[in-house]
């Protein structure tokens, strides 16, 4: 287990989150493709907590993010106290195959981010949201040349 970070609801600590996350899937032997679909998973949530769980709502407070690992799988849990929002409810926009100029804003990131992982969970624990996210660790093979 890694040590857990605690960061500001600011988007300013967007940065110190992805560092985390790529340490932590850097230990856990993660490939590049898997490693940045985790970044990019866990950025779009947090972004969404910050912008929306936070600030637009009229709150503040901090993200806290932990990072655990075992031979199959890593996991990234990151709670906050902002607005209750539950990411895997959000379905996939009904409007891609409009023209581009004709599609709503908004919605595909937290879709396409929560579907880049193994396994998205969200609970609600006391006034405390936690997004969890899993990705499997793939076995790294080296053939033997002879």
């Amino acid at each position: 287990m890694m040590e857990l970070l605690t960061v500001p609801d600011s988007l300013n600590s967007l940065k110190a989150i992805a560092d985390y996350v790529m340490a932590a899937a850097a230990a856990a032997g993660l490939n590049k493709k898997a490693s940045y679909k985790l970044r990019l998973a866990v950025d779009e949530i947090a972004t969404n907590i910050i912008v929306y769980g936070y600030k637009e709502a009229g709150h503040s407070g901090v993200l806290d993010l932990q990072a655990e690992f075992n031979e199959q799988t890593l996991t990234i849990s990151m709670e906050d106290t902002g607005v209750p929002y539950d990411s895997s409810q959000t379905e996939i926009p009904n409007d891609l195959n409009q023209p581009l100029e004709q599609r709503h804003i908004g919605g595909l990131g937290v879709y396409l981010a929560i579907h880049g992982v193994d396994k998205f969970i969200y609970e609600r624990v006391g006034n405390r949201n936690r997004n969890i996210f899993v990705v499997n660790r793939t076995r790294i093979t080296q053939a033997v040349i002879s």
